[in-house]
């Protein structure tokens, strides 16, 4: 199947089936939503690889970008263990369905930093949290242009 230029709302809900378009989009982050980015940065900057692991689903085929896919929070754990330090997450974009989000943005080492490279977050829905399944970012490899 290829997804080549498909919005990742659109392959999201290829992914899960969805019924639903997104209920919400844009720059500001519903409070769930925030509260993965806010928990993220302090597991990242605290180098705490089990808090780091918590915020992804348990027993899904997770992508995070240090290691090859794994389905356990210990395979998480292990993945991150060491890595970390200074980060600043900035959302870009976003969308909300009822069982899975995304989260596109950027990161930086400190606020008010140029931002350094970009990334998005897939979320699913567990027991009214949501969590993590595919974590992917990539550095840039020059000072993004203005939009």
């Amino acid at each position: 199947m290829k997804l080549t230029g498909a919005p990742v709302a659109v392959v999201l809900c290829m992914i899960s089936a969805c019924a639903t378009a997104p209920a919400s989009r844009g720059p500001q982050l519903p409070s769930d939503l925030q509260r993965v980015l806010d928990d993220y940065s302090a597991a990242w900057e605290a180098r705490d690889s089990t808090s780091l692991a918590a915020l992804f689903a348990e027993g899904r085929t997770v992508v995070p970008n240090a290691c090859p896919p794994v389905n356990s929070r210990a395979g998480l754990e292990a993945c991150y263990s060491g890595s970390g330090g200074p980060i600043d997450l900035r959302a870009l974009d976003h969308g909300v369905g009822t069982e899975q989000a995304y989260i596109i943005g950027e990161y930086a080492e400190q606020p008010g930093d140029p931002a350094s490279g970009k990334f998005v977050l897939t979320l699913v829905k567990v027991s009214g949290r949501w969590l993590i399944v595919a974590d992917m970012d990539q550095p840039y490899r020059q000072s993004p242009t203005p939009q």
